[in-house]
């Protein structure tokens, strides 16, 4: 059994410091950690300082989304990829998009070795235009190689991400999703076995607006014109799901959220 922790997008510097001071503490309930790091630099797309803080503090790989080019870094990243495990979104018609979709990894459990693959996918409702997300999770999934699958969902609509887990349910282990940076309450195992919950939640700065200062948004919903949105700083918090996997079936999930100054330990529900 396969005992993964996966960890909602990591915005801007307080969420990397709560990475970095919490993540540590959880590597012993873990085999494996997938952290979202698409918001690590100021809120943007993920930068050098963000992908060596995470590995540091015990991130195995790293899942990106929409603001995958944002930071210069991330292209010299990709290129050395026996350093830096990242997975960019699946779904880019482009045969020369820098970076891999999905990655395969020999984990390490109680019971021996075991094959999990990663994949990101971006969804199309309200979001840029990429190729369908359904047909290359179809595509990727006539190989036999890929042992248990997990999948990050990087999508707006609840609705979306509700649809790729019911069409992926029996083929995947789990979909999570994530980029609303609010955790949701319908976590689950599907019928055939896929694990489930619309958006894990984010890392990163806990009074703010999904992680901005709420000063930009608000004006920007008064007024109705644009300002300028900064990352807010202050206590942090970090969210994640807990899937424990056995022969690319989920037997069990879990939410988790851990807020700084707030009870030590972070909570399971």
């Amino acid at each position: 059994m396969i005992r993964l922790l996966f960890v909602g997008d990591v915005f801007a510097a307080a969420g990397r410091r709560v990475l970095g001071t919490h993540l540590p503490s959880l590597r012993s309930k873990s085999d494996f950690i997938v952290v979202n790091m698409e918001n690590a630099a100021g809120g943007f797309g993920l930068h050098r300082e963000g992908a060596d803080g995470a590995l540091k503090a015990g991130a195995h790989c790293m899942t990106l989304g929409n603001h995958a080019w944002h930071h210069k870094d991330v292209y010299v990243l990709m290129q050395d990829e026996g350093t830096y495990p990242i997975v960019r979104p699946l779904n880019y018609s482009d045969p020369g998009t820098p970076g891999v979709g999905w990655r395969s990894f020999d984990v390490k459990t109680a019971q021996g070795t075991e094959r999990l693959t990663v994949v990101n996918l971006l969804g199309r409702v309200f979001m840029e235009a990429v190729d369908n997300p359904f047909r290359a999770m179809d595509t990727l999934l006539e190989r036999d190689d890929l042992g248990s699958v997990f999948v990050d969902f990087h999508a707006e609509a609840t609705s979306e991400k509700q649809g790729m887990a019911r069409y992926l349910d029996g083929r995947v282990a789990a979909v999570i999703g994530t980029h609303t940076h609010v955790p949701t309450a319908d976590t689950r195992i599907l019928p055939g076995g896929t694990a489930f919950q619309a958006d894990a939640g984010f890392t990163g700065p806990f009074e703010s607006i999904i992680g901005s200062d709420p000063h930009g948004p608000i004006e920007r919903f008064v007024t109705e014109r644009p300002h300028r949105y900064g990352a807010a700083d202050g206590p942090a918090e970090l969210n994640g799901v807990f899937v424990q996997i056995e022969s690319n079936r989920a037997v069990g999930i879990e939410r988790y959220r851990y807020v700084e100054g707030q009870e030590s330990g972070g909570q399971l529900s």
